[in-house]
């Protein structure tokens, strides 16, 4: 009886983490990045742009750290930025030493205030994806794993298009 109830709501589950956005705007915010400068998120319109919300006890996260570097590597150059946000309740000199270790080349941002979480409409799970368009429009919301392939099949069409 248990596993007519649960082999559905994973299959529920599963079709939830990849949602496709046709016209919801990406927030309006600025980004503080380790060092400490600001990034405006409007500033990088025309470009597409990956916000990865994070967190350094998350394994899926830490997982992904070297698809990102490959695609940070692959498509920065075509105009790819990516921001990793660092979620609230991250202790920053956590986030500064797997920047450091992993030598990550994207923007590492940190949530401190919250402000990112709750302008993406609340994330909590980690780790969760957005990826906007150059329009600025969010064009992708991935909660947990992704597929890198399906992702950079996805870039490619926002690069070239």
């Amino acid at each position: 009886m248990l596993a007519t109830i649960l082999i559905p709501l994973s299959v529920a589950v599963a079709i939830n983490l990849y949602q496709h956005f046709a016209t919801q705007i990406a927030p309006d915010i600025n980004f503080s990045t380790l060092t400490g400068e600001k990034i405006a998120l409007k500033s990088l319109q025309g470009k597409p742009v990956l916000i990865t919300f994070w967190a350094s006890d998350c394994p899926e996260c830490l997982k992904e750290i070297p698809v990102f570097i490959e695609i940070y590597q692959k498509y920065h150059s075509k105009g790819l930025e990516i921001i990793a946000v660092a979620m609230p309740y991250d202790p920053p000199n956590h986030v500064i030493s797997i920047h450091k270790a992993w030598q990550l080349p994207y923007t590492i941002a940190l949530d401190m205030n919250s402000e990112a979480t709750h302008a993406f409409n609340d994330v909590q799970l980690t780790p969760t994806t957005f990826l906007i368009n150059p329009a600025g429009v969010i064009d992708l919301k991935i909660i947990g794993k992704f597929d890198p392939i399906e992702l950079k099949t996805h870039l490619e069409t926002l690069i070239k298009g």
